[in-house]
């Protein structure tokens, strides 16, 4: 069984932002393999079903971006998912253009407050990620008002096929191995031709 973990902010307000990522992927999927939701658990939503011809756990933690580690320490705890081989985590990434993929086996937080979060509690780095591109900060802006922001309206279609993606992406690694989803989604799109400012 897998634990499939989308990291994001609850509450409207952080709706379509850049730093909900992982909830949108999470809900796509939902709505892809249809995953009958199992209410909450450990402060986060939750669902079981299968992807890929495995048993998976979807999961959006409800505690802030920053806090995401503690639900899902206790939800991989309460189902015996161990977080180095059954568990991937998808989330957003300022380093990467929007619409941008990058799976990784393993690594440091990079800055990402839940990533942090999450390795503190589990106490490793080595678990699988899908991260979602959703551009740098503009030059003299704050980080924590760039990832709450929204994306322009040209961005705004690129991102939701990079969401489909991310979603597919996941379906991959369960279905065939990381490394026969590296092969396909590590791999560097054109970017928009116009941005909107």
């Amino acid at each position: 069984m897998y634990l499939i973990v989308g990291l994001g902010n609850p509450g409207r307000q952080y709706d379509g932002t850049r730093h909900n990522m992982g909830f949108d992927t999470i809900d796509y999927l939902v709505e892809k393999h249809r995953i009958g939701q199992s209410g909450v658990k450990f402060n986060a939503m939750y669902g079981k079903g299968m992807i890929g011809g495995e048993k998976v756990i979807l999961m959006k933690p409800l505690s802030y971006m920053n806090l995401s580690g503690g639900p899902v320490q206790e939800m991989a705890g309460y189902f015996k998912i161990d977080p180095e081989t059954e568990m991937i985590v998808v989330y957003d990434d300022i380093d990467l253009e929007p619409g941008q993929l990058r799976i990784r086996k393993q690594g440091s937080a990079g800055g990402h407050n839940g990533i942090k979060d999450l390795i503190s509690k589990l106490g490793t780095q080595k678990f699988l990620r899908v991260k979602v591109g959703v551009g740098a900060k503009p030059k003299g802006w704050d980080l924590a008002d760039h990832v709450l922001s929204r994306f322009s309206t040209s961005e705004r279609k690129i991102v939701d096929e990079a969401i489909c993606k991310a979603g597919d992406a996941v379906e991959k690694i369960l279905s065939e191995g990381v490394d026969a989803a590296m092969n396909v989604y590590n791999k560097k799109t054109e970017p928009a031709s116009s941005k909107e400012a």
